[in-house]
């Protein structure tokens, strides 16, 4: 969004996650033709994605905050920033896990001209994401999975059970396990109000996994938490979201994909841990963007992991697409005066 277009001098919005949410909501279809649209610009090299930046904390080891700069080159282009803060310990206290904001810059002043409420557009980009990858590795294997599973059930299981349901998956048979019961018995509510098949809260990880042909992962775990390759014997696919859970014999045991293997390979994931044990990346079969044109097959007879760090360039195309949205129904909430010093020599 080309921003300055719109008028003589920079100008400033902030849309909160009220409208946010407004304009996502029942636009699953849509956002994860976004999303596949920014993966495509991303094969290609239109966009600019560097490393996310981690600030970490000695006296709260499980918490962080982590910077996502990113540059995409589609119509009209659009710079901009995710700050998103992940502290565990909220969940007790009865508030979400993660928060964020976005900040979208000018492409051609570099001006920051709106900051978003980024958590549901970061859920939302993420769920699309995984829905993306679903869709096109069960094409690969012939038929899409009507048992699912969700290993954790916070925020963004909530989010990509809906991405899946809003890309046309149906499940006859629905599986919950999470170490908390009360979440467990709160996500099984959820879904009660939203699928027809039988649900089940598994005792057992095991349980959950063996009776699963799409498995969703959407923990909080810093380390592997599941190490058997057997209990992956009936060749299920993986939505790995949060990176850490898998041991790096069940990676070696499986066909990998990820969204960019070069990010895939840092802070302590699966992938990463795989890589340091083997010394290559071998292990790695291809991108999303490689299943998107067809330079990835899946095969039948092993487990498929995908395995996505979560690209900045996501976050921005579904910021962009709110910001648009937003303007477009002229309701948007400028801060007037943001920019004071706009005369060179007052």
């Amino acid at each position: 969004m080309n921003q300055s277009a719109l008028s003589p001098a920079p100008s400033f919005s902030v849309i909160p996650g009220t409208q946010v949410h407004e304009v996502l909501k029942g636009k699953e279809d849509d956002v994860t033709r976004i999303v596949e649209a920014a993966y495509r610009l991303h094969g290609t090299g239109r966009t600019v994605n560097p490393d996310s930046y981690f600030l970490t904390f000695p006296d709260r080891p499980s918490s962080r905050i982590i910077a996502l700069p990113a540059s995409l080159r589609g119509e009209g282009g659009v710079h901009g920033i995710k700050w998103i803060s992940s502290f565990p310990e909220n969940v007790d206290a009865g508030i979400p896990r993660a928060s964020a904001a976005l900040i979208l810059n000018d492409a051609r002043t570099g001006y920051p001209f709106a900051c978003l409420e980024g958590s549901i557009i970061s859920a939302a980009r993420t769920a699309a994401s995984a829905a993306l990858a679903a869709a096109e590795l069960s094409g690969q294997r012939g038929a899409r999975p009507t048992r699912v599973g969700f290993f954790g059930t916070g925020l963004i299981a909530r989010f990509i059970h809906s991405y899946l349901a809003g890309n046309g998956f149906t499940f006859d048979r629905l599986g919950i396990y999470d170490r908390s019961v009360r979440h467990a018995q709160d996500f099984r509510g959820y879904l009660e109000r939203t699928e027809s098949g039988e649900i089940t809260v598994h005792e057992t990880g095991e349980d959950l996994v063996r009776s699963s042909d799409l498995l969703v992962f959407a923990t909080t775990a810093a380390q592997p938490h599941v190490t058997d390759p057997e209990w992956f014997s009936h060749h299920p696919l993986v939505l790995h979201i949060s990176l850490r859970d898998l041991s790096p014999e069940i990676v070696l045991a499986s066909h990998n994909v990820t969204d960019d293997t070069e990010h895939c390979m840092k802070a302590g994931t699966s992938l990463h841990l795989t890589e340091q044990r083997t010394g290559d990346r071998a292990f790695v079969a291809g991108t999303l963007f490689d299943l998107l044109t067809g330079r990835v097959a899946c095969p039948p007879d092993r487990p498929v992991i995908f395995s996505p760090f979560g690209l900045g360039v996501l976050d921005l195309a579904v910021a962009d697409y709110v910001y648009r949205q937003v303007s477009g129904s002229r309701s948007l909430h400028e801060v007037p005066g943001f920019f004071s010093e706009l005369k060179r020599y007052g």
